[in-house]
């Protein structure tokens, strides 16, 4: 049996046995056919039965439900979606409004769903923290930032400015200039969650076949290893496995997010850091840096991955010396007491990026195909909206879910944008990420100056025009 529990600290928390459910040995018919048990998958599952009971609905995962991004993530439960202020910008001030809050619920949405199903997944609704850090040109950016949410029409009751006085009473990092409070925000135990609403959707009805790979798919069908399955549905849930489902790849870039664990800290060391409310935090550099305090005290810290060359998956999650050491530099650089700490997990995922970089749900009804993904990083809370609008789409009922910009209600896989072909795609990728090192690596050292910082972070910021 694979070692399910070393894909990471979420899955070997897990106080259940990984034993997989039965794989698909006879044929189906049936009404929607859903590929991939991660969160995408299942929450269209939950919702689709919840709505409409009758449905004859099975999940059909390659591996076991939360094998995918689902099962690594770093546990933060947002009321966003990337790229959402491009999408929203053009809107009516009301509707853009209302658009936002209907992403801010997210976070208790699901908190009544796992109250209702009994899903215990550590769920604490405790904001997120972008810490301006390290080095000053980050205060000027996120405060930059903040004028723009404001000018969007967000108040002071989403995000506010903490001046380093008042970040301090939440979290204290080293050389802080203050952060930018986000308030919808929730961190969880994400495997849990995935695991938990595995056996929801079971309870409902609908059947989820593990260690059954689909090897080919198309409108109306799809296939197993030893069985054939007909629907009028199918719903590809798999965002950064999507390569492996033509033709899917063209439209969804494989990434990788990296992660690690520390020991269970000591009650005063975190006296001495904070995050007694179930905050999440990042830092406000480009290096996508997050990390959050978990139930049992650990600190779980992430940083922007890679991109391997052709959208490759990346399989082997066991971290170089390097990648873990990185982590360890900027968590380190945050919290100078834990520069030695002990590091008892590091592990990875791939996830999906969108050409557009913004997520995408979309609704062929001629083909009978639904899916949702493209979030980039942010699919815990995104897929819980993503699982909710497909299945409104699906069943043809109206309502704001399937009224707002990144909705695509009809129409096929055409209506996405394409990635361009190789070597196009990884030379591109590697420009902007190395712009990103420079920049960081630049701004870092106090030494640098004046005129060195200013042209690292307008090259940084002339890159970063391309992921748009």
């Amino acid at each position: 049996m694979p070692a399910w529990r070393n894909i990471s600290l979420w899955m070997d928390q897990l106080d259940e046995p990984l034993t997989p459910r039965p794989a698909l040995e006879r044929d189906l018919d049936l009404d929607v056919a859903i590929i991939g048990a991660g969160y995408t998958g299942l929450w269209t599952a939950y919702y689709l039965k919840r709505l409409e009971p009758g449905l004859k609905i099975a999940v059909f995962e390659a591996q076991i439900a939360g094998f995918g991004a689902s099962g690594r993530n770093g546990g933060w439960l947002m009321g966003n979606l990337l790229g959402e202020d491009r999408l929203l910008a053009p809107l009516p001030v009301e509707q853009r409004r209302a658009s936002y809050e209907l992403l801010h619920d997210i976070p208790d949405e699901v908190a009544n769903v796992i109250e209702r199903e009994g899903i215990d997944c550590d769920y604490r609704k405790g904001g997120v923290l972008y810490c301006a850090a390290r080095y000053p040109e980050q205060h000027a950016s996120l405060r930059q930032y903040l004028a723009h949410l404001h000018d969007q029409g967000l108040g002071e009751a989403d995000y506010r400015w903490l001046t380093p006085e008042q970040l301090a009473g939440q979290l204290r990092v080293a050389n802080a200039y203050g952060a930018i409070q986000a308030a919808h925000c929730a961190t969880i135990q994400p495997a849990k969650l995935v695991r938990g609403l595995a056996r929801a959707v079971e309870r409902l009805g609908v059947a989820l076949y593990e260690n059954s790979p689909v090897t080919h798919w198309q409108s109306g069908s799809l296939q197993t290893p030893r069985a054939a399955v007909r629907s009028r549905w199918i719903v590809p849930a798999v965002e950064g496995y999507s390569v492996t489902l033509a033709p899917l790849g063209r439209y969804q870039l494989p990434v990788q997010s990296l992660l690690v664990a520390t020991e269970p800290l000591p009650q005063s060391t975190w006296d001495e850091i904070g995050l007694s409310q179930g905050q999440a935090f990042s830092e406000g550099s480009r290096q996508v840096t997050y990390g959050q305090r978990t139930l049992d005290d650990r600190l779980v810290f992430g940083a922007r991955g890679g991109y391997q060359f052709a959208g490759k998956l990346r399989h082997d999650f066991n971290l170089s010396e390097d990648e873990v050491q990185l982590r360890r530099y900027l968590f380190g650089e945050l919290f100078p007491q834990l520069k030695n700490v002990r590091i008892t997990h590091a592990w990875g995922g791939n996830l999906g990026m969108s050409r557009q970089f913004h997520p995408h749900m979309l609704c062929d009804r001629r083909k009978g195909i639904a899916l949702a993904g493209g979030y980039g990083g942010e699919g815990v809370g995104a897929s819980n909206l993503g699982g909710r609008t497909l299945a409104e789409l699906i069943l043809q009922r109206d309502s704001p879910l399937v009224r707002q910009p990144w909705v695509l209600p009809e129409g096929g896989l055409e209506r996405l944008r394409a990635w361009e072909p190789e070597p196009c795609r990884w030379l591109g990728y590697n420009a902007i990420i190395q712009s990103f090192v420079h920049e960081d690596q630049t701004l870092a050292n106090p030494a640098t100056a004046p005129w060195r910082r200013r042209m690292a972070s307008r090259i940084a910021g002339f890159m970063e025009g391309f992921m748009h």
